[in-house]
C-alpha cells in the first residue's frame, strides 16, 4: 500500500493495518474524496486484505472492482450491450501526429450534418487536440447536445458513422468503434452548458497555453501506459490526481485571463 493511499485512510478514520472490509473503506474514501479515489485505491485495498500483490488480481476481479468503481463515480452508469470489442487494444501512447487535427475535422465533416439541429457545437478534446503533445492515437470528439437525454435525436446518426454506444450516465453518452473497428475514435456527447463540457474545454486549453504542465502530462501517461497496458480503466484513474490538480490551477488562469468556452 502506497503513502498516499495509507494517508487517505487515516484521514477517514480508518487504520491502514487493519481497515475491515476493502469495499466498504473504498466507498468510504469515496464519500469523502470524491473521484480521488481512484480504482487503483480499490485495486489496492482488496489485494491488501487479500494477502497478495496487485498484479495476482484476476482479470474477471479487476472487470469487477471497475464496474463498482465507476457506478460510485457516474450516476446511472450503463453499460449498453451489443458494444463490445472483439480485439485486444493494449495502451500505446505515442507521439504528437501532425495529422491528428485533420482526423478530428473528417470526423466533423461526417458528424455536422448528420446530427444537425440535435447538437450545438462539436469540439476536438483530449490529447491528441494539444499540438505537441504524447498521446494514445484515439482523437477524441466531444458534441455538446441540445438535448442529451434525447438519445433518438442524435444516436442512430452517431452509430451510422461506425461507433457504437458504449454506455451511458447521468452527465454523457460515449461512443466507440465495436467489434473488431480500428479504434481511432472516441465521441463523447454532453449536455450543451454543463460542467462536463466546460471542464474537458479548459482543460485542453490550459494545456494548450502551458507546454511545461503538457510535458509533465505526457511524461506521467507514459509511465501508466507502461504500467496499465492492458487496463484501460485503470490506465484513465491514474491520470486522475495530474488531471484534477491541474484543472485547479486552470480554474485561476481562466479567471486570470477571462477564459470561456
Amino acid at each position: 500500500m502506497d503513502d498516499e493511499l495509507v494517508e487517505k485512510l487515516r484521514t477517514v478514520g480508518l487504520d491502514p493495518d487493519s481497515f475491515g472490509d476493502p469495499a466498504g473503506a473504498w466507498h468510504r474514501l469515496h464519500d469523502h474524496f470524491g473521484t480521488r479515489a481512484t480504482l487503483l485505491d480499490r485495486y489496492a485495498l482488496e489485494a491488501v486484505a487479500r494477502g497478495i500483490p496487485v498484479d495476482q488480481l484476476s482479470v474477471e476481479e479487476r472487470d469487477g472492482l471497475t464496474l463498482e468503481t465507476i457506478e460510485a463515480h457516474w450516476s446511472e452508469f450503463e453499460i449498453v450491450g451489443g458494444s463490445d470489442r472483439t480485439v485486444s487494444d493494449p495502451i500505446e501512447v505515442v507521439d504528437y501526429d501532425p495529422a491528428w487535427p485533420a482526423q478530428f475535422e473528417a470526423w466533423r465533416a461526417r458528424l455536422a450534418p448528420a446530427l444537425g439541429s440535435a447538437v450545438v457545437r462539436i469540439e476536438h478534446v483530449g490529447s491528441t487536440s494539444v499540438p505537441g503533445l504524447a498521446a494514445k492515437p484515439i482523437v477524441d470528439i466531444q458534441v455538446s447536445a441540445a438535448k442529451v437525454d434525447d438519445e433518438a435525436s442524435y444516436a442512430p446518426a452517431i452509430e451510422a458513422l461506425g461507433v457504437a454506444l458504449r454506455s451511458r450516465d447521468s452527465e454523457h453518452r460515449y461512443f466507440r468503434p465495436a467489434g473488431n473497428r480500428k479504434r481511432d475514435v472516441q465521441i463523447h456527447v454532453t449536455q450543451a452548458g454543463t460542467a462536463w463540457e466546460r471542464t474537458h474545454l479548459l482543460f485542453r486549453d490550459y494545456m494548450r497555453s502551458h507546454p511545461d504542465a503538457a510535458r509533465a502530462y505526457a511524461e506521467m501517461k507514459r509511465a501508466a501506459a507502461s504500467r496499465y497496458t492492458d487496463d484501460r480503466i485503470a490506465y484513465n484513474e491514474s491520470k486522475t490526481d495530474f488531471i484534477l490538480d491541474h484543472l485547479e490551477l486552470a480554474e485561476a488562469w481562466a479567471a486570470e485571463t477571462s477564459w470561456t468556452p
